[in-house]
């Protein structure tokens, strides 16, 4: 039996972890010096309603330990898994394909470490593909070959409200956050691209433009598309829904889900953030 495990900053949405008993590590949230484990003892609706005042709190985020890790890897084998395939977010991001690989040594299974080269629903993307694969009967290298093979294939599209945050955050060059802010004279920006070659692609000054905008780029190839679409904090909802309704009309097949952007993600990317990521399943 395979056994498949993510991090938490993968924001896997929980329909999608429970349709493929998907283990989920928790990334370590810190805010204003309080200790959180993603999903477990902070919710994103907790955290978005500590953002909620106005004041933003001093948050930092660190990858789950190798005791983690050795832990949900330990509960897969003693349900049977033989072998393990644990598909992380992008080392150049953090820590945790470390910590998977310090664990790895201290269990009796072969395990298996992916390095998505990404993150969040990025990181979700490989997990997806893998999970397919091993439902439809793959051996490990089969598994292993699928999530590492659709990396550079995962698109992002989004728009950043928050530059300010984004920029305390470090995850964005500081070139592209000063492109966006000068596109920000003709309207809000969209950014988009595969993995960490990203650019402003567009502007827009309407919800409708925007989402238009944003579902061009998840379209773009012309092919099916597995997506999805994300919803930050409360404000963003109108952005969720506008293009989950116009990928659902879409003139090509696209299995959607939606996903929330949890707080280590959003210590990154702040409030008003809308937009998603994609990669094609046609070959």
């Amino acid at each position: 039996m395979i056994a498949l495990v993510t991090d938490s900053a993968s924001q896997l949405p929980p329909e999608l972890a429970a349709e493929f008993g998907i283990r989920v590590a928790p990334i370590i949230v810190n805010i204003d010096g309080v200790e959180y484990r993603e999903g477990i003892d902070l919710t994103a609706d907790a955290f978005w309603a500590q953002l909620s005042d106005g004041d933003l709190p001093e948050i930092t985020t660190s990858q789950p330990s190798p005791g983690t890790f050795s832990e949900i890897y330990r509960s897969a084998v003693e349900q049977g898994a033989t072998d393990i395939v644990s598909v992380h977010i992008g080392a150049e991001h953090s820590g945790t394909t470390n910590s998977a690989r310090i664990a790895a040594e201290l269990v009796d299974a072969d395990v298996h470490i992916v390095d998505s080269g990404t993150a969040s629903f990025g990181v979700s993307c490989c997990v997806w593909e893998a999970a397919s694969a091993i439902a439809a009967g793959a051996s490990v290298p089969q598994v292993v070959a699928r999530a590492q093979r659709i990396r550079p294939e995962v698109g992002t599209a989004f728009i950043l409200s928050a530059l300010d945050f984004a920029r305390r955050g470090g995850r964005f060059s500081p070139e592209l956050l000063n492109d966006s802010e000068q596109s920000e004279r003709e309207g809000v920006a969209v950014l988009s691209g595969y993995g960490s070659d990203l650019k402003v692609v567009a502007q827009g000054h309407s919800v409708d433009e925007l989402c238009d905008q944003i579902v061009a780029c998840f379209l773009a190839e012309g092919g099916p598309i597995r997506a999805g679409v994300c919803l930050a904090d409360a404000a963003t909802l109108v952005f969720t829904e506008g293009i989950e309704q116009r990928l659902r009309a879409a003139p090509v097949e696209v299995e959607l889900v939606r996903y929330r952007v949890g707080p280590s993600i959003a210590a990154h990317t702040g409030p008003g953030t809308a937009g998603g990521f994609w990669y094609c399943t046609g070959e």
